[in-house]
């Protein structure tokens, strides 16, 4: 089994990390475009390996898409990070050119990869490497779901002071602030979770959910890295060891909700040939409508891609 993570800084490092401690594979190839930063950042992890005990491989290239040729999973975290003030859709002109360039020596080296895309804005940037890799799109999707409902699962623990471990949640939607959390699928060890919290606290959590990667840009001036590499490499462990894990996670809608042409995120199963199905759930009409409200918002945002004729 062979991994590749694509960018070593703050997330694709984290991410790789993550992957090497959970021993998900033989190998693991870290790539970067900056001299010597992906080798650096792989020797530094392959030295913990006798103190976190774990024996997969890890190996820093630049710019060396040869030493990944054989991976059965490709992470993609490359671009540049969202500034403060700057929107995710400012990212599209120089992402899109990035993320094109980066699938096409994947499917290059490894044409029958699985791609997740970490690269932002998310749901923009997994549509383009759809469009570069012309490969099913079960093969290629996006991690945001895992890393949104992450955060409103860590808000409400602290807030109802209980274990995160207790906490199952659904979130979908676009990733930003048109996402939609959805109390009604949210339980605490199956318990619902509005008999556990009042109305106003919880619509505080969810909107410090929505704008929760821009309330980390302000306090960091950089995009947060720990909870979307985990993410990531979560999203890597259900693919790689075949869990069938329940994720939130950007696809492609081909029907679905009453969707088509869209990268959106929806809840379905991961499993070792990639998004093995897409779950509809039952929306009441608020929740539809919320849906569609962030529907368009990514719309929005792919019709810049589009325009760019790029693909």
């Amino acid at each position: 089994m062979k991994i590749t993570v694509v960018g070593a800084g703050n997330v694709g490092a984290t991410c790789a990390n993550c992957i090497a401690q959970k021993d998900l594979a033989n190998e693991l190839v870290l790539v970067d475009i900056k001299e010597g930063l992906a080798e650096g950042k792989a020797l530094d992890m392959w030295e913990t390996s006798p103190i976190n005990y774990y024996d997969t491989r890890v190996k820093g290239v630049t710019n060396d898409y040869e030493a990944t040729a054989g991976s059965e999973v490709v992470v993609i975290t490359s671009g540049i990070p969202r500034k403060p003030g700057m929107s995710r859709a400012d990212l599209i002109a120089t992402n899109a050119g990035i993320v094109k360039s980066v699938t096409e020596n994947v499917v290059k080296h490894s044409p029958d990869a699985i791609i997740i895309i970490v690269s932002n804005p998310l749901d923009v940037m997994t549509y383009a490497a759809y469009l570069t890799s012309k490969k099913a799109s079960n093969k290629v999707f996006g991690m945001a779901g895992v890393l949104d409902t992450a955060r409103y699962r860590s808000f409400l623990a602290e807030a109802l002071d209980v274990s995160p471990k207790d906490i199952q949640a659904l979130l979908m939607g676009g990733h930003g602030d048109t996402m939609v959390p959805l109390p009604r699928y949210t339980t605490v060890s199956g318990i619902p979770l509005k008999e556990l919290i009042d109305d106003d606290k919880l619509e505080a959590i969810i909107e410090r959910t929505k704008t929760g990667g821009g309330e980390l840009v302000n306090l960091m001036g950089t995009s947060a890295w720990y909870a979307p590499g985990a993410a990531a490499a979560q999203m890597v462990e259900a693919i790689v060891r075949d869990q069938k894990r329940i994720f939130p996670v950007c696809a492609y809608l081909n029907g679905e909700y009453g969707m088509k042409d869209i990268y959106l995120g929806v809840p379905v199963k991961l499993g070792r040939n990639g998004i093995e199905e897409i779950i509809e759930v039952k929306l009441n009409e608020e929740e539809k409508a919320l849906l569609d409200n962030s529907a368009e918002a990514v719309k929005s945002v792919m019709k810049v891609l589009d325009e760019m004729d790029m693909f």
